[in-house]
């Protein structure tokens, strides 16, 4: 009796593994419920999975550089870069603010929940709903504080 329910467990354990790698990559939106997110470490945690991504779908690429405006449509900052909080998910957006062409800018950054993006006429813009002043106001981030 027992070598039967380990032989029905292990071709259990079989058919689901065949059934798993079978798995389709995951779309858009949903590519976010696919997994824990990245292993933070010098070894993966298994075989690679893939993302098949959607037009509507953006890259950090095209995020990057992208200008902040306000409700009043001032340009009141510019997307420098993305936080990914434990290698799970997007959990801030560094926004760079006040500054001339590079010099004296400091680091804000945004919870993701209060940026809107749109597409303008092919350029993306994001949108806060806050002002210049209190932007630059905002707690600073130091990237000189940050592992390397």
């Amino acid at each position: 009796m027992k070598i039967r329910s380990l032989v029905a467990g292990l071709a259990l354990t079989l058919a689901s593994g065949a059934a798993f790698a079978q798995t389709p990559a995951a779309t858009g939106a949903d590519a976010t419920m696919a997994g824990p997110g990245m292993t933070m470490g010098k070894m993966a945690s298994g075989p690679p999975k893939y993302v098949n991504i959607q037009d509507t779908d953006l890259v950090t690429s095209k995020l990057v550089g992208v200008n902040i405006y306000n409700k009043q449509n001032d340009d009141i900052g510019e997307i420098s870069d993305v936080v990914i909080g434990g290698g799970k998910s997007v959990i801030g957006i560094v926004a760079s603010v006040g500054g001339f062409l590079g010099m004296g800018e400091s680091y804000v950054v945004l919870d993701p929940s209060s940026v809107a993006l749109a597409d303008d006429n092919g350029t993306w813009k994001a949108y806060v709903d806050t002002s210049k002043e209190d932007l630059s106001k905002a707690p600073k981030l130091d990237y000189s504080k940050f592992k390397k």
